[in-house]
């Protein structure tokens, strides 16, 4: 009996494995073969025998409203104080992470303004944008107004006003520059350049390698990155920024830190050069600062020399704008291309994952309710027979356990992830803990068949006593398989490859 069980468990298992891997799709990156070549490491800007102009000047802030289509947002501008003007100017768009001018590119902002750069750091409109909605042309036009207003400042040069953009505002300032004269200049700092979706899926896999999870786990990211999502919308994960930057023809500042794992810092820089040089455009400059993360930071701290650099470039142009060497810094690294990521197959997609999910939390509580409500009625009569009550509880159980445990395993993983840090304790022995639940609520399952069938066998009670017994038996059963199911598609169950 033992052995039977033992084999049919290992079967099972393995072959759910088997099931998960052949389900799709499948998660092979593609290495990235070239790279960057850096000329110097040095990255100053302009000549190395001038002073810093970082503070240079005292810096005066105050807060202006900037009208938009429909909506008001404020703006924080920073001047520096006694500078002879006409003066530059430059407007920052947020990135995904940010929508105030209290939370966001203080230290840039100061800086440049104490350099004798006005600037202007707008709240991001917030009435159309979403976790599921987004508009990033819509967000181009809002952040125009921001540019204009910017412009027409006193003390302003009109024609020297350009964008900074970092992260998710590196899609939205290509949509800005193209084939538009207003715009003097552009800065792209931890710029995405592939798809939300590619540069999401890139991210995800970059952070996931440097915690050290098993590699099953990757296997999860195209089905969740690459599903469509529960509920409909988040078109803007195919937003495509290529066509945008190859009508840019303004001088444009590229900037990387090689501590950020979640951009494609060689391919994005590629992308980048390669779509200006469509446009005719070779006033580009790029720098990688040295262990600096997503902001040019390092311990929370602005790197000096970016915001040094970023100043000298600015005041610089148009000298500047095609600033000898034009790759500079340290030299980055990336090890696998961002690109297209797989759909999932139409059983797997968000709706239906979210249907099955709940079809299956729920069927598991019909039993029991049911049961408990027989037991209620008539207290001496069992619903089901002792042999198998504690196999069905241990399958129902361990399905319940291990989904659970998989979703605190990720959101564990995750949290390691993002705050680059490893425990192998938590990756490994988590991961080994959900698999441990899982396998035991399928040889849960097997023991259950086996007694139901061995009892058929014997003529003995049969294991469901009354319709009551039915039910429970049925709808145990039937959200097991459905948990089951799931686990096996995130690749929780082991294969023999």
């Amino acid at each position: 009996m033992r052995y039977r069980i033992a084999v049919t468990s290992a079967v099972a298992v393995f072959g759910l494995g088997a099931l998960g891997a052949m389900t799709g799709p499948g998660w092979n990156p593609v290495p990235l073969a070239e790279t960057v070549t850096v000329r110097n490491p040095d990255t100053t800007i302009g000549s190395t025998e001038g002073t810093d102009p970082i503070g240079t000047y005292d810096v005066a802030s105050s807060i202006v409203e900037v009208e938009l289509e429909g909506a008001t947002v404020e703006a924080r501008v920073m001047e520096p104080i006694g500078a002879q003007g006409p003066l530059p100017g430059i407007v920052f768009v947020h990135g995904a992470g940010t929508g105030s001018f209290e939370a966001a590119f203080e230290a840039q902002a100061e800086a440049l303004a104490s350099a004798g750069i006005v600037t202007m750091v707008p709240n991001k409109r917030l009435d159309t944008y979403t976790t599921s909605s987004r508009s990033y042309v819509g967000m181009a036009n809002d952040y125009l107004r921001s540019v204009e207003l910017l412009r027409r400042l006193p003390g302003v040069d009109p024609d020297k006003v350009g964008v900074y953009g970092e992260s998710e505002g590196a899609w939205i300032v290509p949509v800005m520059a193209a084939d538009n004269p207003v715009v003097a200049f552009t800065v792209l700092v931890a710029a995405p350049v592939v798809t939300p979706r590619q540069q999401a899926a890139f991210a995800v896999d970059s952070y996931l390698r440097n915690t050290g999870v098993p590699l099953e786990v990757l296997r999860t990211i195209p089905r969740i990155v690459g599903m469509e999502f529960p509920g409909g919308g988040f078109d803007y994960l195919e937003f495509d920024s290529q066509p945008f930057q190859q009508r840019m023809r303004q001088p444009l500042l590229i900037v990387y830190g090689t501590g950020d794992a979640a951009m494609p810092t060689v391919q994005g820089a590629q992308q980048l050069i390669d779509d200006l040089a469509v446009a005719g455009n070779h006033d580009w400059t790029l720098r990688y600062y040295d262990g600096a993360d997503h902001g040019i930071k390092i311990d929370q701290v602005l790197v000096p020399e970016f915001a040094r650099d970023l100043a000298a470039w600015v005041l610089g142009l148009p000298d500047s704008a095609d600033a000898a060497p034009h790759i500079a810094g340290a030299q980055p690294y990336q090890r696998f291309r961002a690109g297209p990521v797989d759909r999932p197959r139409w059983f797997a997609e968000g709706d239906l994952l979210l249907a099955g999910l709940v079809a299956g939390s729920v069927t598991l509580s019909v039993g029991p309710l049911v049961a408990g409500v027989r037991r209620g009625i008539r207290r001496r009569q069992r619903v089901l027979a002792s042999g198998v009550r504690v196999p069905l509880i241990t399958m129902a159980a361990g399905a319940v356990a291990a989904l659970l445990g998989l979703v605190a395993y990720l959101v564990v993983v995750a949290i390691l992830a993002t705050n680059y840090r490893t425990n192998a304790v938590l990756v490994q022995g988590g991961w080994l803990a959900v698999r441990a639940m899982a396998t035991a609520s399928v040889v849960g399952g097997v023991v259950l068949v086996y007694r139901i069938l061995d009892g058929r066998k014997r003529g003995v009670a049969p294991a469901a006593r009354s319709q009551a017994g039915a039910w429970t038996l049925a709808t145990a059963v039937g959200g097991s398989v459905l948990l089951i199911g799931m686990l096996a598609y995130f690749g929780v169950f082991p294969t023999l490859g």
